[in-house]
């Protein structure tokens, strides 16, 4: 299962929060699926990358309650976290860069903090896309991560979706390690 995390409906399309499911769009038409049924809370769609049979995710459930949509998909299919690849937002890297990790913790992220405590498991892989820091130390968070990309910043954003994807299909394959030597 790949799982994109992101906020439903049109307001929060392109902000840098919903990096993860401008991920999950991007894999959807390069693998010619949909992720529009919705199913364990989540906009769903199956296709095959990498010669596996994958599920795209899409929560329903708003960034900070991801984990309800990911604990149920996965008790549903009967997936390990290890079976899981978690895509989202990271404001520490700046937009064109991603980190792929093994496992870890939530890092401040708090649908990553919703996942964790939702499936009791911190094993997931995952890809965190850089969104760039906030302009300056009291600009609100909140705010920021809502915020849209510029144009300069979205460009970026599409290199780094397009890397992403390179990286899901490494990943679905049992190749993270040469995932992260590539990407990272």
């Amino acid at each position: 299962m790949i799982a994109g995390l992101g906020n439903i409906g049109p307001k929060y399309e392109n902000t840098r929060h919903n990096a993860g499911f401008m991920t999950i769009d991007a894999l959807a038409a390069a693998y010619d699926c949909k992720a529009e049924r919705l199913k364990c809370k989540a906009m769903l769609g199956d296709t095959v990358i990498s010669g596996k049979r994958c599920l795209l995710m899409k929560p329903v459930t708003f960034m900070n309650n991801s984990g309800e949509a990911v604990a149920e998909a996965m008790r549903f299919y009967k997936l390990p976290a290890e079976r899981v690849i978690v895509i989202f937002d990271d404001i520490s890297l700046e937009p064109g860069y991603l980190r792929i990790r093994r496992k870890g913790s939530d890092g401040g992220h708090n649908g990553m903090k919703s996942i964790i405590y939702e499936t009791g498991e911190d094993t997931f892989p995952r890809i965190k896309l850089g969104v760039g820091k906030k302009p300056r130390p009291d600009y609100d968070l909140a705010a920021w991560v809502l915020s849209k990309f510029t144009d300069s910043e979205q460009e970026k954003m599409k290199e780094s979706i397009r890397k992403a994807c390179e990286a899901v299909a490494l990943m679905v394959n049992g190749e993270i390690d040469k995932a992260m030597n590539r990407f990272n």
